[in-house]
């Protein structure tokens, strides 16, 4: 009811403004002549921003060759007119002053081009959602729900996306999403991903591609498919770049800045970017739980968490053309990561809840580190007229963490008399990931509407962990042999792939196979436990598209894909809440494969219906499950028999008026997870759910808008996972400045600070209520300034050859 009350006082008190703003709007009319002075009729004529030349309005004139735009705002722009067998208008920039009624332009005059239709441009305006054989388009450029907003806000907006609270993002509600920046890995964790993207300009973006179901170019791995966010591509010379800074604050305090940087001539573009971010959160957590045995024991455990992060994220790179058909380029990313963590977590133990015949009082004190440094060698050759390409790339990576943590236990009667000694103990956990990656891809064009693309790639990924335990006896610290370890893992990937595209008459085709070899070896050394394995994998894909009219699009694909496990899940070392909850690793984990099947279909190239069913076997899922022995509950991940998901999402735009945009996303699906020996129980669930989102925009005057979004999941059985429902609901509002280079923006994201975590236990004979808050209402104030020219062309797009690889990786 809030979320509702809130959006009928946005709607009175922007109605009040649009009523304030209407009498301020300008009616631009003009004339359009050929060279003899007739008039021209039915010509294009396009309103442009000369700030980022994006379309504000179009018109065709009349008969008697005169055009009018309607309700234009105050602010600078430029005219272009097209017209079949007249060369292109292109105008100066004028403008439009406040409290101007009409403005009248001078007399255009086109220039005929004879019978030479070849130089005839026509200028069209992409739609904003574009359905292709294999992914579908959000065009941003041109979309006025984008302005002043940051390419993760965008991100939100695209449909079947979804950002939980901690920033995970997730595609038809399936989570490891790969994220990728003009076709590249951005070799980050989600919450550097979303740093990331929020010290990103929409203006900066040109559209963002979901892959849902991706051919075979690309690694087999990704269940939830891939998101690629594309910049914009420019053309001239010179130097440009962008600055901003935020800061936010909901208990804690967090600030973020970064700096873009790019110039290019004609043999060489030079580019670079740096952000820092500092981020202090906190998050509590609250576990009651029933322990079976005689009697039965009963556990309350909360625990508050305050995380402080700091983060450096980094890219540079430069690309010299040596002539139009090869380009040579190295590109060098990372991120000089730390933190530290400061735990409080009390359990009370007794024959029933409310009862303490004991507790335990758990502190601990952790500080990381973790760095990534990554290398890119890329050359690319357009082999013939024909469009003939090839690309080799070369790439090196290198992950190095440190974790330290200190643990103070004290085991004490109700009383507060103590059981036992206070026990102390730590543990440091150095990590070293090597990742090398040889990857060649080959494009062939068969006549007009046919294409051949193949390729070939290898991967080396060696990670050694090592956990060292120690505990305190008698003021020194010694070795605990019952949980020191090390373990190491070797992994080497061989592919090879070929697909084939074919356009016909208002439909295509494209089918593709990718062979994948995997030997991999992980060695527990200290008990000498080795898991080996080596096997091949075959990955088809299939799409097909038909183009029904202008009006209407058929999609249907189907598509084979492999998640292999993180090298974290790998890593058998067991990380401690307290005694009675912890999280350990499972080096048996086997790659999980997935089979999906799509069926869409497009009106308008706006309303969205799609249609997916996708069968998970030996599915990696998150698990909670009960240590009998030691009466507790620990964290795991391990690999469920099945996992089936069908269901159906919708993407309906609504523009309710010129000012008001609304954006309405839902997903309703079906879950079922299977496994008839998971800890010896027969696990098996089912569960309808769906997930809704409103995200409304609302221009206020020229320059100054509002946007609200709200979410809403409806309970759902994940795995051994019962989850209640969650809502949230976030307000923003963005100012342009100093001629549109700069913007302000203000943001409260939970603005009810309703949005939370409940669940219990769905694995048989396991009872438990859990509650997480983190700490989410937080106000954000934001500022960006961009600055040089803005036509320059940025960094050319590439993939590398390490994105599976570096996806794996988490920190």
């Amino acid at each position: 009811m809030r979320i509702f009350y809130l959006a009928l006082l946005s709607i009175f008190c922007l109605n009040a403004a649009k009523a304030q703003v209407n009498d301020k709007k300008t009616t631009i009319n003009g004339h359009l002549t050929d060279e003899q002075q007739k008039p021209l009729e039915y010509a294009t004529v396009g309103l442009f921003k000369a700030a980022d030349s994006s379309l504000v309005k179009t018109a065709f004139t009349t008969p008697d060759g005169k055009f009018q735009l309607l309700a234009i705002n105050a602010g600078s722009y430029y005219i272009k007119v097209n017209m079949m067998g007249y060369q292109p208008y292109l105008g100066k920039s004028f403008t439009v002053a406040d409290n101007l009624p009409v403005l009248n332009m001078n007399a255009i005059a086109l220039k005929q081009v004879g019978n030479t239709l070849k130089t005839v441009n026509v200028t069209a305006v992409k739609p904003l959602l574009e359905r292709k054989a294999d992914k579908l388009v959000m065009n941003v450029e041109n979309s006025s729900t984008a302005v002043g907003s940051t390419a993760f806000e965008v991100l939100q907006k695209a449909p079947g996306v979804t950002v939980d609270q901690n920033e995970n993002i997730t595609m038809q509600g399936k989570q490891g999403v790969l994220i990728m920046l003009d076709g590249k890995s951005t070799y980050m964790s989600n919450a550097d991903v979303a740093n990331l993207l929020k010290n990103m300009q929409s203006s900066e973006v040109e559209s963002i591609e979901l892959i849902t179901n991706p051919s075979s170019k690309y690694d087999a791995a990704g269940n939830a498919g891939i998101i690629n966010i594309k910049t914009k591509r420019n053309k001239n010379a010179g130097a440009n770049g962008s600055f901003n800074v935020g800061a936010g604050y909901g208990k804690n305090f967090r600030m973020n800045t970064g700096l873009n940087l790019n110039y290019r001539n004609k043999h060489i573009n030079v580019f670079g970017n740096y952000n820092y971010g500092n981020v202090k959160r906190e998050n509590f957590l609250s576990i009651d739980r029933i322990a079976n045995g005689t009697p039965n024991v009963y556990f309350s455990q909360n625990s508050t968490t305050v995380r402080t992060n700091n983060s450096n994220n980094f890219k540079a790179g430069v690309d010299y053309y040596i002539d139009k058909n090869n380009i040579i380029g190295f590109l060098a990313t990372g991120y000089l990561n730390s933190g530290k963590e400061n735990g409080d977590a009390n359990t009370n133990m007794g024959k029933y809840f409310g009862q303490i015949d004991s507790l335990l009082i758990s502190d601990s004190k952790e500080k990381r580190k973790y760095n990534n440094f990554a290398y890119n060698v890329n050359y690319k050759s357009v082999l013939d007229t024909i469009g003939q390409e090839i690309s080799v790339d070369l790439d090196y990576s290198n992950y190095t963490g440190d974790n330290s943590t200190y643990y103070t236990n004290r085991y004490l009667y109700a009383d507060q008399s103590f059981i036992r000694p206070i026990n102390y103990i730590r543990n440091t956990t150095p990590s070293d990931i090597k990742i090398k990656a040889f990857k060649v891809d080959y494009a062939l064009p068969l006549g007009k509407s046919a294409k051949l693309e193949a390729g070939v790639k290898s991967s080396w990924v060696k990670t050694d962990n090592n956990l060292i335990a120690e505990e305190l006896k008698n003021d020194n610290w010694q070795n605990d042999v019952r949980r020191s370890n090390r373990f190491v893992y070797d992994e080497n990937v061989n592919a090879v792939y070929a697909s084939i595209n074919k356009e016909f008459k208002g439909f295509s085709i494209q089918a593709g196979l990718r062979m994948e070899q995997t030997n991999s070896k992980g060695n527990l050394i200290t008990t000498n436990n080795v898991v080996e394995r080596s096997y091949w994998d075959f990955f088809p894909t299939v799409y097909l598209q038909k183009t029904i009219n202008k009006d209407n699009q058929l999609g249907l694909s189907y598509g084979r894909r492999v998640d292999r496990p993180s090298y974290d899940d790998l890593n058998p070392f067991v990380y401690y809440l307290d005694e009675y909850a912890y999280n350990k690793g499972n080096p048996f984990l086997n790659p999980q494969y997935t089979h999906n099947i799509e069926l869409n279909y497009t009106f308008k190239q706006k309303y969205l219906l799609t249609a997916h069913y996708s069968r998970v076997n030996d599915a990696i899922t998150q698990v909670l499950l009960p240590d009998e022995e030691k009466k507790a509950l620990y964290q795991t991940n391990a690999n469920l028999a099945k996992n089936i998901v069908y269901g159906v999402n919708l993407y309906v735009p609504v523009k309710i008026a010129k000012w008001w945009n609304m954006n309405n996303t839902l997903n309703t699906f079906h879950i079922i997870f299977e496994s008839p020996n998971l800890g010896g129980k027969n696990l098996e669930n089912r569960k309808t759910a769906m997930q809704y989102r409103m995200q409304n925009n609302f221009i206020i005057v020229d320059g100054l808008t509002a946007e609200t979004m709200a979410n809403y999941e409806s309970p759902v059985d994940y795995g051994t996972l019962s989850l209640k429902s969650r809502y949230s609901f976030d307000i923003g509002f963005s100012k342009s400045l100093m001629q549109k280079k700069a913007s302000l923006r203000l943001a409260v994201s939970d603005l009810f600070n309703i949005s939370e975590s409940n669940l219990k236990s769905a694995y048989p004979g396991l009872s438990y209520d859990l509650y997480q808050k983190n700490e989410s209402r937080v106000v954000r104030l934001s500022f960006n300034y961009r600055f040089g020219k803005n036509e320059i062309k940025p960094a050319r797009r590439r993939t590398t050859g390490t994105e599976d690889e570096q996806g794996r990786m988490k920190n």
